[in-house]
């Protein structure tokens, strides 16, 4: 306990999933959260379920691709708690099955401003929080499929290996500031996004979890709490030293 004890956290896409996990977490150990999220209900739900706890939490409801409601939900969790510590850039969707021959424009458009492009923009405005505060740590949802290719989900893939080098490229830059940043890099984890993508007509839900888990050398999904822990550690001082790093969470995925 108190891992991220007295800090400040700011988690989107925090209303579900590795999100939802990782803000529960971090409240667990200690940390204020900032839960942010295009869905009211559930942010709302996670805020509530922190502060039932004892925790501290407070829900903005936020589109992470657009600068003017990145710019204003971060100034106003700054006024709210007075500091940011830990900003977790979970937020993310799949997107459109295909290959770049076959998706179309807008649909690359909407998974890149989701994915990427929220990164720098929620990274651009935390920044002058975080020095301020002395330091801190940016941790950024990639993928598995930012290390390795797929035969299709081509602007899935771009996306999360962009993050993966953005993480690089900003942990050089605000080194000196004391910020860290870091990328993680999830294999099949057991989400409401993967569970929706997993759809296949004909075919048991379970013979296609079960088909998934086979691709993992472990034999199993992972479960949001395994990421969570991962992120965790990246946001505490425990990992000081780390900057600029990939936490690989794939239950041995990338290892073939």
């Amino acid at each position: 306990m108190g891992r991220v004890e007295d800090k400040v956290a700011l988690v989107t896409g925090a209303a579900q999933g590795i999100g939802r996990a990782t803000a529960l977490l971090l409240a667990r150990e200690g940390a204020a959260v900032a839960v942010t999220d295009t869905n009211a209900r559930g942010g709302e739900a996670v805020a509530e379920q922190i502060r039932a706890g004892g925790g501290k939490a407070r829900f903005w409801q936020l589109d992470v691709s657009k600068e003017a409601e990145v710019a204003a939900v971060i100034a106003e969790v700054g006024r709210e708690f007075g500091r940011l510590d830990i900003l977790v850039n979970n937020a993310g969707i799949s997107g459109a099955n295909g290959t770049a021959e076959e998706i179309t424009e807008e649909e690359w458009d909407k998974v890149m401003n989701t994915n990427a492009k929220s990164v720098f923009l929620c990274t651009k405005h935390a920044v002058p929080l975080l020095r301020h505060a002395g330091g801190g740590s940016i941790v950024n949802l990639s993928s598995v499929y930012g290390i390795v290719g797929s035969h299709n989900v081509a602007a899935y893939h771009a996306s999360k290996g962009a993050i993966r080098i953005m993480s690089k490229t900003d942990a050089l830059a605000f080194a000196e500031d004391r910020i860290r940043v870091n990328s993680v890099h999830p294999g099949f984890i057991w989400t409401p996004m993967l569970e929706s993508g997993a759809q296949v007509p004909g075919v048991q839900p379970e013979a296609v979890h079960s088909a998934m888990a086979k691709m993992h050398p472990l034999g199993t999904l992972g479960e949001p709490d395994d990421v969570a822990y991962g992120i965790l550690f990246l946001a505490s001082e425990e990992s000081k030293f780390v900057t600029g790093s990939e936490l690989v969470i794939d239950g041995g995925y990338t290892a073939r």
